[in-house]
């Protein structure tokens, strides 16, 4: 008797697990995915010796008038030329990890060209993006900064993804 007042209740349970089950899987795998790309950019940022800002620190810090350098490392063409944040410079970076200086990689632009852009102040606020999270451009180009000798490098992450999200302004290349 108690057993039929209970298939109600197991019935029920089956249906929710037979329904939950797959979007539990889906919630697992996107979280193994998020950690995934969490540990690569901690790990990045600590072999590349420059610091993270977020969405709102940078929207905080332009507000404020905060002197900055906003580097976008996305191809101009096909990204800055269309939309940037407000402010930014283009210096294009290869997406893979670029150990050496290669001149093919950054659009024919030398070591010298990026520290040009940079400025002379080596304590400036340098700020690298590029589009979004598990785009790695913007931490090639923080690390050539910091060994170019600027001292106060960070890394955007969320990139140009996160701060139209955020629903901050773009401007294009005139």
């Amino acid at each position: 008797m108690r057993a039929l007042k209970l298939m109600p209740t197991f019935a029920l349970l089956a249906v929710f697990c037979l329904l939950a089950g797959p979007a539990l899987a889906d919630k697992f795998e996107d979280e193994t995915a998020k950690e995934k790309e969490a540990v690569k950019l901690v790990r990045d940022t600590q072999k590349g010796g420059y610091g993270l800002v977020s969405t709102e620190e940078l929207k905080k810090w332009l507000d404020e008038g905060k002197k900055l350098v906003i580097v976008d490392t996305m191809p101009f063409e096909d990204s800055f030329k269309k939309e940037h944040i407000p402010g930014a410079v283009n210096f294009l970076f290869p997406i893979p990890d670029m150990e050496q200086w290669d001149a093919k990689e950054t659009g024919g632009k030398t070591e010298a060209d990026f520290a040009k852009l940079l400025g002379p102040d080596k304590d400036a606020t340098i700020v690298v993006y590029c589009g979004f999270v598990k785009c790695t451009r913007s931490h090639n180009g923080a690390v050539w900064a910091k060994k170019l000798g600027y001292k106060n490098v960070v890394r955007y992450p969320g990139g140009i993804f996160a701060w139209k999200g955020a629903g901050y302004p773009v401007e294009a290349a005139k």
